[in-house]
């Protein structure tokens, strides 16, 4: 999930008394811990608002500590603005909480000051072969599995039904040349086939992934922009032969304007978006509620959907951490069948492992995001990836190629731009 970063966060204490209770060791932790019944161990626990909802953390903190009666959890939440000055201080610290939520994009800063715990050994126990890519792969740096894979979301196809039926257009499509098929189909009598900004630069990345490429690159033990190789190109072109398809700007994201009111007026066959997005569109016009159908966004073959940026949160465990045995039962009680099902039920995410997909069967919107999540990536695995995203020069690049400028030089130029701020 992105970070803002801005003022300090407020802290609101859960702090829930468990039911003593039978243990078990199972998928989901046992017993753990080693407090005594009349001093049990308090298990500090950050959770960023509006990750989970409180009923959750309510039926986690009772499920948890009936299954672990020497150990008590405080839960507390945490501000997205502020939350990376505040967690580098107190990886820094000697009172570190126990468990920490953090973007997934975000284990490599914090890994970098050397206070978060490797958790290599713990990876079989926690089924980490069966985890989504782009969670795993952002919590494990050079080589050692930092950050433990919690949920996950990303982006799907939204589409409205009756521009598609009218169409003549029975099933989406399954394969990227099947996608610009329909939507060239859809782009006429008034219908925009596809609402796709220029500068929506996660949908490009997915389509440089598909080919090959990626953002930047490690070249030993630094980095560099790597926009310019021949694979990212090949995304590029692709993501300008989609975009030319629509009316959508050529100088801005879906923010500006929010696209989700674009695709509201119905004119609109297609966008991009994360599921959530549906509900913005039938608050604003209500006429489209049940209109609205899902599919992930299309891989280069029949059955291989395409690759789409993964947002998210991983947990860590800081090294200073006085209560690391018992930390550890709660990462693996947050990540395991129960409760990844559980709250993939509850708040419409992907869980953490493939296997787990069948758990959002029943939601249409989900289901997609899931079955486009098994092809999922992260950004650039370096510490300094978030001071490109600052200045974001993927966003200009992606403007001078809609607007003529040869993509090549284009390329040359954002990759050069990103190499120069991942060496700061």
């Amino acid at each position: 999930m992105k970070l803002r970063l801005t003022t300090p966060p407020l802290v609101l204490a859960l702090s829930l008394a468990g039911l003593a209770g039978l243990t078990s060791c199972s998928d989901d932790g046992g017993s753990g811990g080693s407090g005594t019944a009349k001093s049990p161990e308090k298990v500090t626990v950050w959770v960023m608002r509006d990750s989970v909802s409180e009923d959750f953390l309510g039926r986690f903190t009772k499920d948890f500590e009936r299954r672990h009666r020497k150990i008590r959890l405080d839960v507390q939440i945490q501000e997205w603005d502020g939350i990376g000055e505040k967690v580098t201080a107190a990886l820094a610290s000697n009172d570190a909480p126990d468990v920490i939520e953090v973007g997934n994009t975000q284990v490599a800063q914090y890994a970098a000051s050397g206070g978060v715990k490797d958790l290599s050994d713990r990876v079989t126990g926690l089924k980490g072969g069966d985890w989504l890519p782009g969670l795993a792969e952002p919590g494990r740096i050079d080589g050692k599995q930092y950050g433990i894979p919690w949920y996950a979301a990303n982006r799907v196809v939204l589409y409205n039904k009756d521009l598609f039926a009218e169409a003549g257009i029975t099933k989406p499509p399954a394969t990227r040349d099947e996608w610009l098929r329909d939507t060239r189909k859809l782009n006429k009598g008034g219908t925009q086939g596809i609402y796709l900004p220029g500068q929506n630069w996660y949908t490009l990345a997915g389509f440089i992934w598909d080919e090959g490429g990626d953002l930047a690159v490690k070249d030993g033990d630094s980095w560099k922009g790597a926009l310019d190789s021949p694979e990212a190109l090949k995304g590029m072109a692709f993501y300008k032969s989609l975009q030319s398809l629509g009316k959508g700007p050529k100088d801005s994201d879906e923010a500006k304007p929010p696209q989700a009111d674009v695709f509201a007026k119905g004119d609109v066959a297609q966008v991009v978006s994360v599921p959530g997005g549906a509900k913005l569109v039938e608050e604003a016009a209500p006429a489209l509620k049940g209109r609205i159908g899902f599919f992930p966004v299309p891989g280069k073959e029949a059955g291989t959907p395409g690759s789409v940026f993964t947002g998210g949160s991983d947990l860590v465990i800081p090294e200073a951490s006085t209560h690391q045995d018992a930390a550890y039962q709660v990462v693996k009680a947050l990540t395991g069948t129960k409760w990844q099902t559980d709250m993939a039920r509850t708040m419409s995410y992907v869980p953490n492992r493939t296997s787990l997909a069948k758990a959002v069967a029943g939601d249409a919107g989900t289901a997609a995001m899931a079955a486009g999540a098994a092809r999922g990536h992260a950004t650039p695995n370096s510490p300094e990836w978030a001071a490109v995203e600052a200045t974001n020069p993927v966003k200009g690049y992606m403007t001078a190629v809609l607007t003529g400028t040869d993509p090549a030089k284009a390329a040359r130029a954002a990759s050069a731009a990103i190499t120069k701020t991942l060496k700061k």
